[in-house]
């Protein structure tokens, strides 16, 4: 019975369409992202998106009203899905899904071309899997939206090259650059591979021609996304906010390089064992390109100084490639019944699915929505009670701002952290030059009447002592905890304080 149900979900890789492809990626992925819909959010990146992008909706750009380190496309994604679906948290993972499925679906036409469709298959699913799976990958992540356009872009690079087609790469890097600045790495190191390749084929001007459509199209993607601070003579706030800040955030949060010498030295080991066993042909020029922007993301990484869970979404697209090519090769994987063991993994990988599907189908039960989480539960319980929204603060689910309707109380608190990177200040102009200054701006002069935070957590980072000791202090003295939903306080200001 387990062998004729695996073989019925086994496609026949000789016969397999790109049309089948996608429909069964696109099937894969709802069935791992589907039951996180429904949650209020996954990552608190994710909710600062959505706030700025509502602002944008709203008439004004980003950087303007509210602000986050990150560049103005990264925004448009939400924006446009807000602006034809209202306020849809359904629609904004539904349309994150599909971005996870596009880079998916590259990562299947590279390895095709690579190796047999059968590898391509099993990099392709395990693309998505490892693009939704663990920690705040089900929630929709720059990440996401910079891979959906780098993975065409670099598809197209394999195919022949026309002046048209380069430029269409560009385009889409350009589009990439200005979701997730970093990828510049991996893009300035494709342009000097495209210029070495020509050089080396001793075609001069076709190099000249189509490096020049390669960078134009990513400057001309760039200059778009300035000329509305333009007209509005506000240029120099998107320099500061898309360059400077994003320079002066990774400086000022540099993790210590021992913290990344694990994902390196596993890297390092892998290609090594691949170039000496020669499981992969580092002469091919395929191989050539997907090795050259594996080493822009992980310089960028390097850079940056640190490495967290959702900034591998950049790297798996590209390096699953290389590492189904090089399984794909091993004797012993060749010998087993590797249907078994895929239907295995495929069963035990979406875990945290599993448990969100019973956690909504248990709200639904209990609470009459499949919608869950405090950010939703929190204001609804605001609004059955009145409580006064003026200057609401949350220093935990702040996509209750979004719920509410109602913007943060400063620009630096679009994102609760931001109150506390008093380095970024600087960059939007902001009238209080110490996260302190900002703390005792929101809490004694704004004096909000309704505060959200946490159950049982420190408010900030724990390396942030003054701060902590502060509001904790401030909170004891002038709030009193009205009520718990779930895992938030909610603290009211005392009467005549």
């Amino acid at each position: 019975m387990l062998n004729n149900l695996i073989k019925s979900l086994t496609p026949d890789y000789g016969k397999l369409r790109l049309t089948r492809v996608f429909l069964i990626l696109c099937i894969v992925a709802l069935m791992v992202r589907f039951p996180f819909f429904f949650r209020d959010y996954v990552d608190r990146d994710e909710s600062t998106f959505i706030l700025v992008a509502q602002s944008w909706v709203n008439g004004h750009l980003p950087f303007t009203e509210l602000w986050d380190v990150k560049p103005p496309l990264t925004f448009l994604f939400f924006a446009s899905i807000i602006s034809v679906f209202g306020k849809s948290i359904f629609a904004v993972r539904f349309f994150g899904t599909l971005l996870v499925v596009i880079s998916s679906f590259f990562t299947y036409r590279i390895t095709a071309g690579l190796t047999s469709k059968k590898v391509a298959f099993w990099a392709a699913i395990f693309s998505v899997f490892l693009q939704s799976s663990f920690g705040s990958l089900q929630g929709v992540m720059s990440e996401h939206i910079t891979m959906a356009f780098f993975m065409p872009a670099l598809y197209l690079l394999t195919k022949k090259h026309t002046f048209f087609t380069v430029f269409c790469t560009g385009l889409l890097l350009g589009v990439s650059v200005m979701v997730k600045l970093n990828m510049a790495y991996a893009i300035l190191f494709i342009g000097l591979y495209l210029i070495y390749s020509y050089v080396r084929e001793k075609k001069y001007v076709d190099g000249f021609l189509h490096t020049s459509a390669y960078g134009f199209g990513i400057l001309l993607i760039i200059g778009l996304t300035i000329l509305p601070y333009y007209f509005q003579g506000i240029s120099d706030l998107w320099w500061k906010s898309v360059v400077q800040a994003p320079l002066e955030y990774a400086n000022a949060r540099r993790y210590s390089i021992f913290k990344m010498a694990p994902l390196i030295l596993v890297l390092t080991v892998f290609f090594l064992v691949a170039w000496k066993k020669k499981y992969i042909d580092f002469k091919n020029i395929v191989v050539q390109l997907l090795l050259v922007s594996i080493i822009g993301v992980v310089l960028s990484f390097v850079k940056g100084g640190r490495v967290n869970g959702h900034y591998l979404i950049q790297l798996h697209p590209i390096l699953i490639v290389l590492v189904a090519i090089v399984l794909g090769q091993l004797s012993f994987i060749q010998k087993v019944d590797y249907k078994k063991i895929a239907f295995l993994v495929l069963i035990l990988l979406p875990v945290e699915a599993y448990l969100e599907y019973g956690n909504i189908i248990k709200n639904k039960w209990e609470r009459g929505t499949f919608y869950n989480g405090e950010g939703i539960s929190v204001p609804a319980y605001i609004k059955n009670n009145k409580l006064d929204t003026s200057h609401i603060l949350f220093l935990e689910y702040h996509i209750g701002y979004w719920v509410l309707g109602v913007n943060p109380p400063t620009k630096a608190a679009t994102h609760p952290s931001n109150i506390c990177k008093d380095e970024m200040f600087k960059f939007y102009d902001n009238p209080r030059k110490t996260s302190m200054e900002e703390l005792k701006y929101i809490l004694e002069e704004l004096r909000p009447k309704t505060i959200v935070g946490r159950s049982n957590r420190s408010i900030f980072d724990l390396d942030l002592v003054q701060e902590n000791a502060y509001i904790n202090t401030y909170l004891e003295k002038h709030y009193e905890i009205l009520t718990t939903v779930e895992k938030a306080d909610i603290y009211q200001r005392l009467e005549g304080l």
